[in-house]
């Protein structure tokens, strides 16, 4: 089977958000899910969001295995499911993620000439009341929370014998993070209705909105809390890895606006018979190893009759030989899977960051660069290898060591040839490869252009009809659906045709609790500052003074027809 899959190398994240931001306004910009994101960054060390979500013994996500040695849900099968289907407990409450707000701009901008300077004062977008921020998505942002918060690291409780946590000597990096699509998920598992499914074409991971009965099963069932409920639909929503843009070899929205370029999208192929016996692993430790051989050789002559056989068309196969995923992954050997001890198998995988070492040897006044400065200091630096290890290879550090040589030896090499001296070919061979494939590595990871970071086929004609079936039943805004397009529990929509707009309070309060939706024509009511050009006021941000002319006057609406068509 193919399966669409992504890698990201943390050593070129900047923790901008962009790719955040981008999402949001791209699948979550709507009533119901303010607090929802499909995309976050999150600051390591630092609890993530929602806060602890790694504390599987708590939330019990995932899989684990039973006394007979079996794949089990660690939530508890379908007679747990249905004892707790009404009262789930081990639910995030909104307190785990954060209460989202806004801002009263209305009372900012259009307070009377007095003593003191008017506050946007900030307001729930639950509750509609005054609040006190107090949490949010990106609390542990550049390790600012730390001081308070940072000892609460699941990771952390894990090495505290041999981390003394000093908020001005600890080290820092970025994780983005998004749904895992994974191999096994366990989110499809746990979901009572079925509504969650796997595509067979791809293995995107979708929720089909028809089906969604808003149990909630799978926010406990998924361990990286990726599933999320919108409270005014009543459905579960999650990250759709953008299949409307994979479909037409466009990436993802995440990957199209990282300032870094540190995401790579691709095709594996990988043996869908082999994925029950490589979750099942006895091992948490052996599980990356055994995910890895799961994925298949594209190039393999057997490998790619077996594919043309099972229906995989000729071009993804050739897709699937030019994937960069598969090459970070199988031919170069430095990415890893997010907690593969969840038994998932995920397929949004990371390369971990060298900089922490780096600047290490740099401090002490040795050259940085130097591969047996680099290697020394990899052996020596025993608490950052841990801690990356309890991120991917559920704490064997050795594979983490392995991958952070192999980065660093890429530096050392390619320096002498930068410096135009002649290339060490020890270096190489001291990681197990040769000088030619350490460059080839060299120049995927910091040279690669557009189409070699991105390798997306496009979906076949001949499968036109079984997609668009497939994206009716998990898309949010069709004619008269249950999510984006249709009416919601409380009267309002969460979205429609409506350009993205900045809403200040009362505007929101307006949509949400009217008898109708707001209709998108009535630009007066709405601010778009991504269509303001930066000159002048933008349309519509303040109140129109008396005896001026509104910002949008109505259109001559006396040839338009009062009635709707048949």
């Amino acid at each position: 089977m193919a399966q669409m899959a992504m890698v990201m190398n943390l050593d070129k994240c900047i923790g901008c958000h962009t790719c955040s931001v981008t999402c949001k306004q791209a699948w979550t910009n709507r009533s119901g899910v303010e607090y929802v994101w499909f995309n976050n960054v999150e600051t390591r060390p630092g609890q993530g969001y929602p806060r602890r979500y790694e504390d599987q013994e708590k939330w019990r996500g995932g899989w684990t295995l039973n006394r007979r040695g079996r794949l089990a849900l660690k939530g508890g099968g379908r007679a747990r499911k249905l004892l707790t289907i009404f009262s789930n407990p081990k639910l995030p409450g909104i307190d785990d993620y954060y209460e989202p707000w806004t801002y009263d701009y209305e009372t900012l901008t259009s307070a009377p000439l007095q003593e003191h300077t008017p506050v946007a004062r900030p307001k729930s977008l639950i509750s509609g009341r005054d609040m006190k921020i107090t949490w949010s998505a990106n609390w542990d942002d550049d390790l600012g929370g730390s001081p308070d918060h940072g000892d609460e690291d699941v990771l952390l409780a894990e090495l505290s014998e041999k981390i003394k946590f000093e908020f001005d000597q600890t080290f820092m990096f970025y994780l983005p993070r998004i749904c895992e699509h994974c191999l096994n998920p366990s989110c499809a598992a746990s979901c009572p209705s079925g509504a969650i499914y796997k595509r067979t074409e791809d293995g995107i991971v979708l929720v089909d909105q028809d089906r969604c009965r808003g149990w909630r099963m799978c926010v406990s069932g998924c361990p990286y809390k990726k599933v999320y409920f919108n409270h005014r639909t009543g459905k579960a929503e999650k990250c759709t890895f953008c299949f409307p843009r994979v479909e037409v070899g466009i990436p993802t929205v995440c990957s199209e606006t990282c300032v870094g370029r540190l995401r790579y999208i691709g095709l594996v192929l990988y043996d869908a018979d082999r994925v029950l016996e490589a979750a099942s692993t006895p091992e948490d430790k052996d599980l990356y190893r055994a995910q890895r051989e799961v994925f298949l050789d594209p190039r393999d002559p057997a490998v790619v009759a077996a594919a043309e056989r099972d229906g995989v068309p000729r071009d993804w196969i050739e897709a699937a030989q030019r994937s960069p995923v598969y090459a970070l992954i199988s031919t170069y050997e430095v990415a890893l899977p997010l907690h593969p001890e969840y038994r998932t198998l995920p397929m949004v995988w990371y390369i971990p960051p060298l900089s922490p070492v780096v600047d290490v040897v740099r401090d002490t006044g040795h050259e940085a660069e130097n591969a047996g400065n680099l290697f020394a200091a990899i052996e020596a630096l025993r608490i950052p290898v841990d801690y990356l290890a309890q991120l991917f290879t559920a704490g064997d550090p050795a594979p983490v060591g392995a991958v952070l040589r192999r980065l660093a030896a890429m530096r050392s090499y390619m320096r002498d040839i930068n410096l135009g001296r002649e290339p060490d070919e020890s270096i190489p061979a001291r990681v197990g490869m040769t000088g030619e494939r350490l460059y080839d590595m060299y120049r995927l990871l910091a040279l690669a252009k557009y189409d070699e970071r991105y390798v997306i086929p496009t979906a076949h004609a001949e499968q036109a009809h079984k997609l668009e079936e497939l994206a009716t039943e998990c898309s949010l805004d069709y004619e008269g659906g249950p999510g984006m397009g249709g009416s919601g529990p409380f009267g309002e929509s969460s979205g429609g045709a409506a350009p993205v707009a900045v809403e200040n309070f009362h505007m929101l309060r307006q949509r949400q609790t009217a008898d109708s939706p707001v209709d998108p024509a009535e630009k007066d009511k709405r601010v778009n500052l991504l269509n303001w050009d930066g000159k002048g006021t933008p349309q519509g941000l303040f109140p129109s003074r008396p005896g001026e002319p509104p910002a949008n006057p109505p259109a001559d609406s006396g040839d338009a027809e009062t009635e709707p068509k048949p």
